[in-house]
């Protein structure tokens, strides 16, 4: 922690609406000592889709040396550096149902539901390094569900993935493919540029999630 402000970063990494920061400033205008404040946003974790967060007011003066603080219209946003990535391009504004009190982020990025699939060297060709990547660090993050992913093929830069046990049929499946599985394949294999579901869902039992 410093003791004087950080340095205000140029980088507005999450937006607030003006609607949002007069929520925020009302409310802190409760506080001892207000203008010191700023509001802290943190990325605390997962809820299936979506993140989870921690927001307070926290004295400006005391945000640690890497986090991102900006400063607009009298209020300072203090986000850690370990969830700036997660926060890239959120708004901060109010609930959309009038009268609903409380404030709402609305964020286009989503967590791997897979978590953190760590590093690993893959080697050979694209169906090799896919099939590595499946047995390695995708389906132990699945098998806690009860499912598994196969690689059926690969043609050219197409990866063909089935998905079965608790993920075939899985309301889920489909989240899990697009946010996790081809999220992890086209990062770790950058011959694959695209992946295609080939599971028969209409098929699948999925006690799991029932």
């Amino acid at each position: 922690m410093t003791d004087t402000a950080p340095t205000d970063t140029a980088e507005e990494i999450m937006i607030v609406t003006d609607a949002a920061r007069t929520t925020v400033l009302d409310i802190r205008s409760n506080e001892d000592d207000a203008e010191l404040l700023g509001l802290r946003v943190e990325v605390t974790g997962a809820n299936g889709a979506d993140y989870t967060y921690d927001l307070s007011l926290e004295p400006v003066a005391e945000a640690a040396d890497d986090d991102f603080v900006h400063t607009n219209d009298g209020l300072s946003v203090i986000i850690p550096a370990n969830s700036v990535d997660a926060m890239r391009g959120a708004t901060l504004g109010l609930p959309s149902v009038a009268g609903q009190g409380g404030l709402v982020i609305r964020n286009p990025n989503r967590p791997n539901p897979l978590g953190d699939l760590g590093q690993l060297e893959l080697v050979g060709d694209a169906a090799n390094k896919v099939r590595t990547l499946l047995t390695e660090r995708i389906n132990p993050a699945l098998a806690a569900h009860g499912g598994y992913a196969e690689l059926v093929g690969v043609e050219g830069e197409k990866a063909f993935v089935t998905m079965g046990g608790g993920c075939q049929g899985c309301s889920m499946s489909a989240a899990t493919l697009q946010e996790g599985i081809q999220r992890a394949i086209l990062e770790a294999v950058p011959e694959i540029t695209e992946v295609v579901d080939t599971t028969d869902h209409g098929q699948g039992e999925n006690p799991y999630y029932t």
